[in-house]
């Protein structure tokens, strides 16, 4: 039995991933098995990368580097920075002090030693346990080295020599404890390229400290030419991929090789990173602008990769081609549309690994605006926000400071997956996506609804990829996310961690606006549940007094039954919701259940009553049993009966970070066609409020 359910998860892996990308981690896989991949990438890999091994380290020819950008003036700074000159000097002398925020969490000791004994990158990849580390994400984290920017930023402030001190200090121990292609941090070629990425912007930034020295600096450059080395043998992992690996590692290349024009590789390298630049985004960018791992995140970092490619581009006079800058205004324009104006924060949508690739900003780590700033100046040629914090980040990517008119328009564009209400400063993201490549959250009509710059109906997010369970990718499921399952399933087939199977596509079927702009609503289905039988139909509705109104409806797959056939089927309603005191009422007669959570100024209600579809035999209603209600607040009823999944109750802003929610459900067991109607009840726009940070 094992094997035939291997042998389809086989077949569905190649159906819906496609024979290349198989293939390509077949190879990869193979290459490790082999060590063939071991072979490639040496210990040694400063000598191998001169294709002189015998030549010692101290003979190796001397890198001149070439400079791709220069660093904003003091002045420059200040003007962009302002009052928050103070929050970066603090952070700085965090890091001075050896701590660093991972994950724009809160400052953790800086460790850059591991505290065993390392063997070659391929021996992980065979056997990926460390000893006494559960999430290697940890390790490499810190490995990627971003705090070197907000060194390099304090610096050209202050020009306060403790900065580029503290780098060269930390940096020499990273070099002494982690040689090219030993231990965990030279697994991923993607972690290998975005810590070049950092050495290269240290080396900008600090050439004219005094702890500069020529040797120091001859190091740094030679370091950065074995991180390019090391990726060109492993790109067929990150071609079969074909997302963010393959955008960062094409980055890594094309900036070594333009930083490094002297060495030996630097042409190939410069050509095979603007290949895959390129050829990546026009296939993982839709004409829409959506990115295809389904990710906020994700979509941020995307946006990062292509930015500092134009900066380099721009030094190699250079132009992206006009397919790329398409793509790429798209692409800003889908971010912008799931932006919280109020607080630059969007939704948790999608995996989300903490990731932000240049933290060159003082804005909060959750603030997308200095990103959507650089990439609308750089793609749109347009600038979407008024001047201030945000523009620091133009400012090192060398974007376009020079437009200063604020454009409006994107606050009345028409959307197709959100509706805003800005009389009540309220507005709600409606999640209809369909796949072209492997999903990474089953969440097909999940709603993500915002309250004057409160996230009231939230995404769990992602927490922890590798961790002893619960907690291994758990909260890509669909029991957690503000839509509906059915027969306590998720909408795709789980084939591993990062795998989904059997991918549930959704459909828009209308978007109507009242003619006197009284409401607006979004409508649309998926068919994940088919195989029980079930299609699920949401409707989102938002009127201009403020309220929600969410009808779910289950409707049976094939034309509706009779009663001799009608089938039943239990449909769990679920809310995750902040985690604010709350009052509960059950109302069994009316088939209706009101919760009301205290925003501390003003009380949320939201009531959801259980309705029959206008095409059901009234004599069915009978049938219906009560709506069973479960409350849960971190892994714990605190309302209702039955088992508690203990990753229900948590919301995970960023990764490693986790806090208490509340999880709010309703099961229904009702024969088809059947309905849940959720309507939302916002306290009055004249209620004092203030914003919820997270």
């Amino acid at each position: 039995m094992p094997f035939i359910a291997n042998t389809v998860t086989l077949f569905k892996a190649l159906r819906e991933l496609g024979l290349r990308q198989v293939t390509l981690y077949s190879c990869y896989r193979l290459g490790i098995l082999t060590g063939y991949l071991r072979w490639m990438t040496p210990v040694n890999a400063l000598r191998e990368a001169w294709y002189k091994p015998s030549l010692p380290f101290e003979k190796l020819p001397s890198l001149s580097p070439t400079l791709i950008f220069s660093p904003p003036t003091e002045e420059e700074l200040t003007a962009s920075i302002g009052s928050e000159i103070s929050q970066l000097l603090a952070e700085a002398n965090e890091i001075v002090s050896g701590k660093v925020r991972i994950f724009g969490g809160s400052p953790t000791s800086l460790d850059l030693s591991l505290p065993f004994q390392l063997e070659h990158w391929t021996r992980y990849e065979r056997a990926p346990e460390i000893p006494n580390v559960e999430d290697i994400k940890l390790i490499w984290e810190q490995g990627r080295l971003s705090w070197v920017y907000t060194l390099g930023r304090a610096y050209c402030v202050t020009r306060d020599e403790r900065y580029p001190q503290a780098f060269w200090l930390y940096y020499e121990t990273f070099s002494e404890s982690n040689l090219p292609n030993l231990g965990p941090h030279w697994v991923s070629a993607q972690e290998v390229s975005l810590r070049m990425l950092a050495l290269v912007f240290a080396g900008h930034v600090f050439q004219h400290s005094s702890h500069t020295t020529a040797e120091r600096s001859e190091a740094l450059w030679q370091s950065v030419a074995a991180h390019a080395s090391r990726i060109p043998p492993t790109l067929i992992y990150a071609r079969a991929q074909n997302n963010n690996h393959l955008l960062t590692e094409a980055l890594g290349l094309y900036t070594a090789g333009s930083v490094l024009p002297d060495h030996p590789h630097a042409g190939e390298w410069r050509k095979t990173g603007w290949y895959w630049l390129h050829k990546g985004l026009q296939e993982q960018v839709s004409e829409e602008g959506i990115y295809l791992q389904h990710s906020c995140n994700y979509h941020r970092l995307m946006l990062q990769v292509y930015l500092w490619a134009g900066m380099v581009a721009s030094h190699n006079k250079q132009q992206f081609p006009q397919r790329s800058r398409q793509l790429l205004a798209a692409a800003t324009h889908w971010l912008h549309n799931l932006l919280d104006f109020k607080t630059g924060r969007v939704p948790n949508l999608g995996p989300n690994d903490g990731a932000y690739i240049l933290p060159l900003s003082t804005c909060s780590h959750y603030d997308y605006r200095p990103v959507l700033q650089s990439a609308a100046l750089s793609f749109l040629d347009q600038q979407l926000f008024e001047t201030g914090t945000c523009d620091e980040m133009p400012l090192w990517l060398k974007t376009k400071p020079e437009i200063t008119a604020v454009d409006q328009s994107y606050k009345k564009t028409p959307s197709t997956t959100t509706i805003r209400l800005p009389e009540q400063e309220t507005w709600a993201y409606f999640r209809i996506a369909h796949f072209s490549s492997r999903p990474g959250h089953a969440e097909q009509l999940h709603l993500d609804m915002w309250w004057r710059g409160r996230n009231i109906a939230q995404d769990a997010g992602t927490y922890l990829y590798n961790a002893p369970s619960p907690w291994e990718n758990s909260l890509s499921g669909t029991l957690v996310h503000n839509t509906v399952s059915i027969a306590s399933q998720d909408q795709m087939t789980r084939a591993g961690r990062f795998l989904w199977l059997d991918w549930a596509q959704a459909q828009l079927i209308s978007h109507q606006r009242a003619e006197d702009g009284s409401w607006e609503s979004l409508t649309a289905k998926h068919e994940g549940y088919r195989h029980l039988g079930v299609v699920h139909r949401r409707s989102v509705t938002g009127f201009h007094d403020g309220r929600w109104a969410i009808k779910d409806e289950f409707l049976p797959v094939k034309p509706f039954p009779t009663k001799q056939t009608q089938s039943f089927q239990i449909a769990r309603l679920h809310w995750l919701l902040p985690d604010w005191s709350w009052e509960l009422e059950e109302n069994p007669d009316a088939g209706s259940v009101t919760l009301k959570i205290n925003s501390l100024t003003g009380w949320h209600t939201i009531k959801i009553i259980r309705v029959l579809h206008a095409d059901t035999d009234p004599a069915f209603d009978t049938h219906q049993s009560p709506l069973h209600v479960q409350l849960v607040r971190a892994g714990e009823s605190v309302y209702g009966e039955g088992p508690v999944p203990s990753f229900l109750g948590w919301v995970s802003p960023t990764y490693n970070h986790i806090k208490p929610a509340l999880s709010f459900a309703i099961n229904s067991q009702n024969p088809l066609p059947f309905g849940l109607v959720t309507e939302w009840i916002l306290p009055p726009i004249d209620s004092e409020t203030k914003t919820d940070q997270p």
